[in-house]
């Protein structure tokens, strides 16, 4: 495979070894001194882990609040009424509605990042799963985006909010932040993820459940991270 002056450039990093795994910090730093682009990249996480995708009781989904943010701008439209609308209004939501924005959404209407509703909500909410579903912009309680807290909701999302979720190979792949944010930062969020990821390992799966780890960037290769140090951040 004949790959990008840009990665070429990247690979030949001093210190940078593709086969290597490296201790958490490492790899974080490592990442920041890969040669940069124009935009600020987005660092992401993914996981290989041991769960069998094929069987609903294994599927691996949450959300968790970044504790130094995403980095970016987040969109946040509320469907709820009342007083759970005013509360929405109050925490920053960008738009808050009832029927009229569920009316919008089957009108096309998707300009917008996160979507949460209360659960009274929801019946209006459902039908518009083909729309919202292949997204990922369905609300559901195991994210959090289905509930009547939702100021704290509406916060939780601007301040900086990721969600995962296993795909069909039993991966999983996160954002954790900007490559402008500070090593300490980054390393902070992931962290975060880590917990949270195994707080979310299924009951059924056995054996080992974080098989591999890599980070990278938008445009940079991957750099794999020793699993041993998150199983021991577990314990």
């Amino acid at each position: 495979m004949r790959r990008s002056k840009l990665y070429r450039k990247q690979v030949a990093t001093e210190g940078l070894d593709l086969q290597q795994r490296y201790g958490v910090a490492e790899a974080i730093a490592l990442l920041k001194t890969l040669p940069s682009v124009k935009f600020d990249q987005t660092a992401e996480v993914a996981f290989k882990l041991g769960v069998d995708p094929r069987k609903s009781d294994q599927t691996v989904r949450g959300a968790v609040a970044l504790p130094r943010g995403t980095g970016k701008t987040v969109r946040v439209a509320v469907v709820a009424d009342g007083n759970a609308a005013a509360e929405a209004k109050e925490a920053g939501a960008d738009v808050v509605g009832f029927e009229d924005i569920v009316q919008r959404i089957k009108d096309g209407w998707q300009e917008f990042d996160i979507l949460i509703a209360t659960p009274d909500a929801m019946r209006l909410v459902r039908p518009l799963g083909r729309q919202l579903g292949p997204r990922g912009l369905m609300p559901n309680p195991k994210t959090g985006t289905v509930t009547d807290q939702v100021g704290s909701a509406v916060r939780e999302a601007k301040g900086g909010r990721a969600e995962f979720r296993t795909d069909r190979g039993g991966c999983v792949h996160v954002p954790f932040g900007k490559l402008s944010f500070e090593a300490d930062a980054l390393k902070e969020n992931f962290d975060v993820i880590v917990d949270a990821l195994n707080k979310a390992k299924p009951t059924s799966a056995k054996g080992a459940y974080i098989l591999s780890c890599t980070i990278s960037a938008t445009m940079t290769p991957g750099i794999k991270v020793n699993v041993k140090e998150l199983v021991r951040a577990k314990e």
